[in-house]
């Protein structure tokens, strides 16, 4: 029997979601923006925000939906898992009370202290915004700043990296926020392992590291991600023997010490010179890092979600043991001032064998539009990181005007000092 599923969201992460899923099931969509790339793979696609729990549910009521996947960490913050699920329509994405892994860092951190999970830094919590500033004062070292809210990937400033301990004062005392997790500043390489979850296990993917930083060299304000890269194996460039498997064995902690977790864990770590500390984790698929799992997951995707609903053991996961570059192609002045509204054209034809996501552009009678994120991704594959970095910016000619990429991405160079850097960090 064909599965109906429902896709919640309209952004590259859900496009990557669509194209794993389109051949195997009757695949709907729904999603505040129309999205080109979803649409043409999708048998219907509603305009619906993605936070509006009841509008979502009774779309899926009306085209009689088997399961849903929830993409954007907006709507697992709106309870939409909750509303599906509650509807008699599994949702593989987690409830609002597990979403707090994400969606509230201070929870997130008193949990990973609660439940003994490895990685945790020193962290304290505020909601004095003095108390705060007096705190870095006192610190004995660097802090990230983090909002306790979801900020998408905007938010954080990190004394002795972007902001002076004076800056992050101000910083903390113009913008208004409610609480502020204070933790000390992890210096390594960051890279990601993202995990499908259900039914108290979880089936991981292969570690990817994301670039957050706007500009070439790792300069300017962080964005949602500029691009990412995955190696032919579980491991990446930078990393030496242990240290994926020390990040599953944080995933393994926080799925024991979560048992009604489902959907996607994502763990973002910082790798230092004692080993994978964690960043942070999210409820969700990364965007960009979906671009790099997906595409070289063997195992049919459909496959992974009817064993979650129907409460068997997860497949075990194959993937094709090629490597990924992501790129994307993002509105000029993003993350500042992003040029919205802007016509684009896309050349899908100059892709050749890249795989081309659509992001948050909306497709209107008159054309492609950008909107104030990222507009689009180009995904290459190889034998190495070289050849898939290669094949990559070769489709970028699909890029046409009014958009920015980071070229460097995934360039021999970058990979280089990212070795060099852990390497100096170790000895």
């Amino acid at each position: 029997m064909t599965e109906t599923v429902l896709l919640v969201g309209g952004g590259g992460r859900e496009h990557a979601i669509a194209r794993a899923l389109a051949d195997d099931c009757s695949l709907y969509a729904c999603a505040s923006n129309r999205n080109p790339g979803i649409r043409r793979l999708a048998d219907g696609f509603e305009t619906i925000e993605e936070t509006d729990a009841d509008a979502i549910v009774a779309f899926a009521t009306e085209i009689g939906a088997d399961l849903a996947v929830i993409g954007p960490e907006s709507a697992l913050a709106a309870g939409v898992a909750d509303a599906l699920d509650d509807a008699g329509v599994y949702a593989f994405g987690p409830r609002e009370a597990e979403a707090r892994l994400e969606t509230d860092k201070a929870y997130q951190r008193r949990f990973m202290r609660e439940a003994d999970v490895p990685g945790c830094p020193d962290f304290e919590v505020f909601d004095d915004m003095d108390a705060a500033c007096t705190y870095i004062d006192e610190y004995d070292g660097d802090l990230a700043v983090k909002p306790a809210g979801l900020t998408g990937g905007k938010g954080v400033k990190v004394i002795g990296d972007q902001v002076t301990a004076e800056e992050a004062k101000a910083y903390l005392r113009d913008a208004d926020y409610d609480r502020v997790v204070l933790e000390e500043r992890l210096v390594g390489e960051e890279f990601t392992v993202q995990a499908f979850v259900a039914d108290g296990e979880f089936r991981a993917t292969p570690a990817v590291q994301d670039h957050k930083r706007a500009y070439e060299g790792d300069e300017g304000p962080n964005t949602g991600g500029m691009g990412s890269y995955s190696d032919t194996g579980p491991s990446l460039p930078f990393m030496r023997s242990g240290d994926y498997e020390a990040a599953l064995d944080v995933l393994d902690a926080v799925v024991d010490a979560l048992p009604d977790y489902k959907g996607v864990l994502y763990g973002q770590f910082m790798l230092t010179a004692d080993g994978p500390k964690v960043v942070e984790f999210n409820a969700r698929f990364g965007d960009p890092e979906a671009m790099n799992t997906l595409p070289v997951l063997d195992t049919p995707f459909i496959d992974v979600l009817t064993a979650a609903r129907d409460d068997t053991s997860l497949p075990e996961l194959e993937f094709s043991g090629e490597a990924t570059v992501c790129k994307y192609a993002v509105p000029d002045g993003y993350p500042v001032e992003p040029d919205s509204g802007a016509r684009i054209a896309v050349d899908e034809g100059s892709v050749g064998d890249a795989l081309l996501y659509y992001a948050s552009v909306d497709e209107r009678e008159d054309g492609l539009y950008t909107t104030t994120s990222r507009a689009f991704a180009v995904v290459g594959l190889g034998d190495s990181i070289a050849a898939a970095e290669a094949e990559a910016d070769a489709a970028l000619s699909a890029a046409g005007d009014r958009v920015r990429i980071r070229h460097d991405i995934g360039k021999p160079e970058l990979l280089e000092e990212r070795i060099e850097h852990m390497t100096e960090l170790r000895e």
